[in-house]
């Protein structure tokens, strides 16, 4: 078998319950990843995600809970009390900061795992040459870490990590330091090298969740609030952090005479699986739309569509031209119709229902 050869694992992959008590809430996480699956894990700063990875790879004690890996409990605080050290888990964590051994070679960085584990050195050195070649660094084994760029660097710790043929693999934002060119590669990269190998990966970036998992789970506050297929999550988001990373407005209301109405907002939806949720008034709905969508429309306007009034909050430049923030959704305009907007000012609105959606609110 070649030192870069895939084991197929037929044990389901990770299993856990998380509890770990912080200073103003308690982290308490149930989750299962299948064998070869990749999980995206997003949720606001300070929710408890990395908290979830520390006590995964067993850098954080359990205040309650269990952690399996391939059905092997690796972490359970009730009797009979198991506690695994983290290097005799078969997890490995990388985050932000690549961590390579300073003094060693890059060879040596990756050779570092299989040898700890008993490999021969000349095995350990030749399996590490072709990692180097998988990650896109061939012949770069005798490089110093200080030699290395930033994004070299995490090529690197990939393939030190893979080395150790570990059981799964924690992604703690592992492209959130790099240039957005150099993370577009290191991406391409971790999403063909974690293919068939458990994978959590904490990110705060959707572009990383739809690339690289097949599933989605938002923690917030320490609870799991949100989890399913990311490009299903990411089109129902059942909080504003979630409808905030996928770009789009979510004004929470109730069903209406088969529509949506907040105050005095109401909308329509042109979508079948929307209208039956309007069907019974008062049912909590969020509407659900894109800015982009959104048009601004004079006093006037009498063309088809969902029409409502708004006051401006404040404007935020963009790439596209201006991101108009209303009391009743976001809108996006180009420079040119921006002109003459402020905050403060009234705004007339209006979007086809077609680009309309109601979602459940729970």
């Amino acid at each position: 078998m070649s030192g870069v050869d895939r084991v197929e694992h037929t044990a389901s992959g990770l299993r856990a319950h998380i509890v770990v008590e912080r200073e103003h809430f308690a982290v308490d996480v149930a989750l299962e990843v299948a064998a070869g699956e990749t999980v995206a894990v997003m949720g606001p700063s300070g929710a408890g995600k990395s908290t979830l990875l520390q006590a995964l790879a067993g850098l954080e004690p359990l205040t309650a809970g269990e952690i399996a890996v391939e059905e092997r409990v690796v972490d359970r605080v009730a009797a009979p009390r198991v506690r695994t050290t983290p290097m005799n888990r078969g997890i490995v964590l990388l985050g932000q900061d690549a961590r390579l051994f300073p003094h060693l070679s890059v060879r040596e960085n990756v050779a570092f795992g299989p040898r700890a584990a008993g490999v021969d050195a000349r095995t350990a050195r030749a399996s590490a040459d072709e990692w180097l070649e998988r990650v896109g660094l061939p012949g770069s084994g005798s490089r110093m870490p200080r030699e290395l760029s930033g994004g070299e660097g995490q090529r690197v710790a990939v393939a030190r990590a893979l080395a150790a043929s570990p059981r799964a693999v924690l992604l703690d934002e592992p492209l959130v330091a790099l240039d957005p060119a150099t993370a577009g590669e290191i991406r391409r990269m971790l999403r063909e090298q974690l293919m068939g190998i458990t994978t959590i990966a904490v990110t705060h970036d959707a572009a990383d969740a739809v690339a690289l998992a097949e599933r989605l789970i938002v923690v917030e506050a320490g609870r799991l609030t949100q989890s399913g297929p990311v490009r299903e999550v990411l089109a129902a988001p059942a909080s504003g952090f979630v409808a905030a990373i996928a770009g789009v407005n979510r004004l929470v209301g109730v069903a209406r005479d088969g529509g949506w109405q907040s105050g005095d907002v109401g909308l329509t939806s042109a979508e079948a699986a929307s209208r039956a949720l309007a069907a019974t008034d008062g049912v909590a709905l969020a509407a659900v739309f894109r800015p982009q969508d959104v048009r601004v429309v004079a006093d006037g306007d009498s063309s088809d569509g969902n029409r409502w009034s708004a006051t401006i909050m404040r404007l935020e430049s963009t790439l596209a031209g201006i991101r108009v923030h209303t009391t009743a959704g976001q809108v996006d305009v180009s420079l040119m119709d921006a002109a003459g907007l402020e905050p403060g000012a009234p705004v007339r609105l209006r979007i086809d229902p077609a680009h309309v959606r109601f979602v459940p609110v729970s």
